[in-house]
């Protein structure tokens, strides 16, 4: 057997060579940044696997049997191009991690989501439904563990909900899972898909080795996805109306429903989900859907649906003072996330945006927050973009992030929100967006104590 090269040194490269060099075979990892920081360089060390850091050199395809490239790591990347000339097998951590929990053949299930928004939350919520049901199940995959990872210490007949990203999606290849859901698409990621279409044939690719024994769920509101949709799944459907087939809705009444074989379901008033929004109440359906297939009985759904206090740093009211709330929404991103967030609450807001630019402009944001602003504050790297589209709203800015923070707190009164929802990336200022938001809950705390 040759080598196999794992190309990228974050959580999911990590995950793979570690699996891979306890299974007895010779790994080599190749990151581009200049070096390790101590705990993987000891990781490493301890596992025997070579590391080569600043570079991909092609001479490591010398004897190469496969490689593995992480998420971040496009298809199209110099190396993987190379290799795959060289007829070389390449594949993701998603796609190595399917491979080993097929040939375990454990009795374990696979509940994969993806989508542009939503799907982390999805993925959450689903394996919290199924333990409300006293079953075994894990969340993993892009929201956090990796699923190579997750595999490693989960009993026999474990559910994994598993958050797909598009960029895992790029290099599956046998993937499939027994249900999948495919939860919206808006734009996002396009530096890399370059169009929406594109961007949409990557995530449908969740559903390609489906069998007419699997579940394929798509939103009522995006038919495309349903159109498009290659596999044999049985289609179910999930909305604000009563799907033809199975599937989940809410009605007028503010009623959420699921609609299976045996008939249609009365699970919960929307008004006793923990979570806000209507976007989570799409995502309270997609997720009871994908835990009835998992095995979730009708009463596990509905104290699980009750009890689920949602996502870190996705809505999360992390402070409050003087009639003041104050939410962490640092995983919101991209503009979706943001206009997502801002709809979910009540106003007026003091809203707190920048960070790394993602390239989709933010002049929509402007209409979401009419009668509900009380101030933005810019910050970051994206400041002169935010300046350029939303410049003519009432605003400050001020790039540090801890004094930006300081002052949308300042600028709040009763009654208002302070919302972190920054529709950009983290990387300016912070490591990823949870660390950004860890940070912004340490700054509330501390005011909230003040």
């Amino acid at each position: 057997m040759g080598r196999i090269i794992v190309v990228g040194a974050g959580r999911s490269g990590l995950g793979a060579a570690e699996y891979l060099a306890q299974a007895g075979r010779d790994v080599v990892v190749t990151e581009s940044r200049s070096g390790p920081d101590a705990q993987v360089a000891a990781r490493l060390a301890e596992l025997s696997v070579l590391a080569v850091w600043g570079s991909h050199p092609l001479s490591l395809l010398d004897d190469c049997e496969e490689v593995v490239l992480s998420p971040g790591v496009p298809p199209g990347s110099p190396f993987a191009q190379a290799a795959a000339q060289r007829g070389i097998s390449v594949i993701g951590e998603l796609e190595l991690a399917h491979r080993a929990l097929r040939e375990r053949a454990d009795g374990s299930m696979l509940l994969a989501v993806t989508g542009t928004n939503g799907k982390s939350t999805t993925t959450d919520l689903t394996a919290h439904l199924l333990k409300a049901c006293d079953l075994a199940a894990v969340a993993c995959g892009n929201l956090g563990t990796p699923l190579i990872t997750a595999m490693a210490g989960a009993k026999p007949a474990t559910v994994y909900a598993l958050e797909c990203s598009s960029y895992q999606l790029e290099t599956v290849r046998d993937f499939h899972a027994e249900a999948a859901a495919a939860l919206n698409l808006t734009p996002d990621h396009l530096a890399r898909h370059g169009t929406m279409e594109a961007y949409r044939a990557t995530k449908v690719r969740i559903f390609q080795h489906q069998t007419a024994d699997d579940l394929r769920l798509t939103p009522l509101s995006d038919p495309a996805f349903e159109a498009l949709a290659p596999g044999l799944g049985r289609s179910a459907r999930f909305g604000w109306e009563c799907p033809e087939g199975p599937g989940a809705w809410c009605d007028g009444h503010g009623t959420l429903w699921l609609k299976d074989e045996f008939g249609e379901h009365p699970l919960i008033p929307r008004s006793q989900l923990l979570i806000p929004g209507d976007h989570n109440v799409e995502n309270a359906l997609a997720a009871a859907v994908l835990a009835r297939h998992g095995g979730a009985d009708l009463e596990g759904l509905r104290l699980g649906l009750r009890s689920y206090p949602g996502l870190a740093h996705r809505m999360v009211l992390c402070g409050e003072r003087d009639g003041i709330k104050a939410y962490n929404d640092s995983k919101g991103t991209n503009l979706d996330a943001t206009l997502t967030a801002i709809k979910a609450l009540p106003g007026p807001l003091v809203l707190l945006l920048g960070g790394q630019d993602k390239g989709a402009g933010y002049g929509p944001l402007a209409q979401a927050l009419e009668g509900k602003l009380r101030k933005l504050v810019f910050l970051g790297e994206a400041i002169p973009l935010l300046e350029r589209d939303l410049g003519h709203l009432p605003h400050v800015t001020i790039q540090p992030f801890d004094e930006a923070v300081a002052a949308a707190l300042a600028l709040a009164r009763p009654g208002d929100q302070v919302l972190l929802s920054p529709a950009c990336a983290s990387f300016d200022q912070f490591e990823n967006f949870e660390k950004r938001g860890e940070h912004f809950e340490a700054l509330v705390r501390a005011w909230v104590k003040a």
